[in-house]
C-alpha cells in the first residue's frame, strides 16, 4: 500500500499532524508512507523515521506533479485541504481523504463570537482522518525528531544554566501572538530562575533587550541556533513558556511541562498544547495550562495572528497578569518536585 500525506505548512501544523503519520506505520508497518510539505519546512520532517520518501517543493507544486504521479499512490491523505492540495488530489487518481479545517466555523469564531467549533483537536480531526483507512490512534501524542548533528552540547550554555533552567519561546508568527518585550522583561525579572529565550533571528534584537534585565540570569539564544538546535534546547529545559508558536508544540512532543501564553489566537480554535490520551501525568497539577486574560470579548480576533490589534489596546498581552504566571511556574515545579538553581540575586 502506498500513501501520500499532504501538509504543507506551519511548523506547529506540521508537528500537531505527527501522530497521523505514525499511527499509519503503527497500523499499516509494510506500507510505504510518502510525505509532500514545502522545501522550507524540511527540517522539520526530514529526521521522522516513519517515513519512507519525502516530496519538498519550493515554488510550485507542479514541479512535483510528474514524481507523485509515477508513485501510483492508494491513497492520499489530505491535513491541508487547500487550492495547492485540491489541484494535487485532481492530478492523481488515488483514493483521497481530506481533513475539515473548518474555516466557517472559525471565522464565526473569530469575527462575530460565535463559538461552533466542535472542541475537537486539530490533531484528533487529523487522526480521524486516517481512521478512514483503518488506521488507529496510539494515544502517544505528538512526535518531533532531532537529527543527532543537531543535539545541543551543554556546554553552549552558561554554567549557571546547567543544570536546569526555563525556556520562554518568544518568537511567534504575528506581533499579536507575542507579548510586548517590556511584559516578557517583567517576566525575566521576576522568575528566579536561570532563563534562555529561544526565538529566530527576527528575535534578535528583542532578545536581547529582554536579557538585558539579567544577563547572568537571562540567555539570550534568539537566532544563535538552527530550529532542530532549538527544539534541543526545548527537550533539555525543565519547563517551557511559549506564545502560540511551532515550539509550543514541539514542547508538547517532548512531553514538558507547559504555560501556552495565548494573545490574538484562542484555545477555542482547538489548537492548544497536546499530549495523547496515554499521557501519565507525573503530578498533581496538569503538565500545560493556558494563559489568558480573563473576560476578554474580543478574544480570538485572528485564526492566524495580526499585525496589531483590531482594537488598538492589545489587552490580550498588555493585561497579562505576570505575578500569576510566575507563581504558576513555581508551583507547578514544586508539584513536580523539581528544585531549579535560584539565581544569586534572588536568594541574596
Amino acid at each position: 500500500m502506498k500513501v501520500l500525506i499532504i501538509r504543507f505548512s506551519a511548523i506547529g501544523d506540521i508537528v500537531l499532524a505527527s501522530p497521523a503519520i505514525r499511527c499509519l506505520r503503527k497500523s499499516f508497518p509494510d506500507a510505504e508512507i510518502h510525505f509532500l510539505t514545502k522545501k522550507s519546512f524540511k527540517a522539520v520532517t526530514e529526521a521522522n523515521p516513519y517515513v519512507n520518501r519525502f516530496h519538498y517543493y519550493d515554488k510550485s507544486v507542479k514541479e512535483l506533479l510528474p514524481e507523485l504521479k509515477q508513485a501510483s499512490f492508494d491513497y492520499i491523505i489530505d491535513l491541508q485541504n487547500n487550492g495547492r492540495s485540491l489541484r494535487i488530489k485532481n492530478a492523481l487518481p488515488a483514493k483521497a481523504y481530506t481533513i475539515n479545517k473548518l474555516n466557517i466555523q472559525k471565522f464565526l469564531l473569530t469575527t462575530f463570537r460565535l463559538d461552533f467549533m466542535p472542541k475537537r483537536h486539530i490533531t484528533q480531526r487529523s487522526l480521524d482522518v486516517i481512521r478512514k483507512i483503518g488506521a488507529e490512534d496510539d494515544g502517544l501524542g505528538l512526535d518531533y525528531f532531532v537529527p543527532a548533528v543537531d543535539e545541543v552540547n551543554w556546554t553552549i550554555l552558561p554554567v549557571t544554566h546547567q543544570q536546569g533552567y526555563v525556556a520562554i519561546v518568544i518568537g511567534a508568527s504575528y506581533p499579536t501572538k507575542k507579548m510586548p518585550v517590556h511584559k516578557l522583561k517583567e517576566l525575566c525579572t521576576k522568575l528566579p530562575f536561570p532563563v534562555v529565550l529561544l526565538g529566530g533571528k527576527e528575535e534578535i534584537e528583542e532578545g536581547e533587550q529582554i536579557a538585558s534585565v539579567d544577563p547572568a540570569k537571562v540567555f539570550n539564544g534568539c537566532g544563535k541556533f538552527n530550529l532542530n538546535q532549538s527544539a534541543d534546547l526545548v527537550r533539555k529545559s525543565t519547563l517551557v513558556i511559549s506564545h502560540d508558536t511551532g515550539l509550543q508544540y514541539v514542547a508538547s512532543a517532548f512531553q514538558k511541562p507547559t504555560f501556552a501564553i495565548w494573545g490574538s489566537t484562542s484555545p477555542k480554535l482547538d489548537v492548544e498544547p497536546y499530549y495523547g490520551s496515554s499521557f501519565q501525568n507525573t503530578g498533581h497539577l496538569p503538565i500545560y495550562e493556558n494563559i489568558q486574560v480573563p473576560g476578554l470579548k474580543c478574544q480570538p480576533c485572528s485564526k492566524y495572528g495580526n499585525r496589531k490589534c483590531p482594537l488598538g489596546h492589545f489587552n490580550c498581552m498588555e493585561k497579562q497578569d505576570i505575578d500569576l504566571i510566575v507563581a504558576k511556574v513555581q508551583a507547578k515545579l514544586s508539584d513536580l518536585q523539581v528544585f531549579l538553581p535560584k539565581h544569586r540575586t534572588e536568594v541574596s
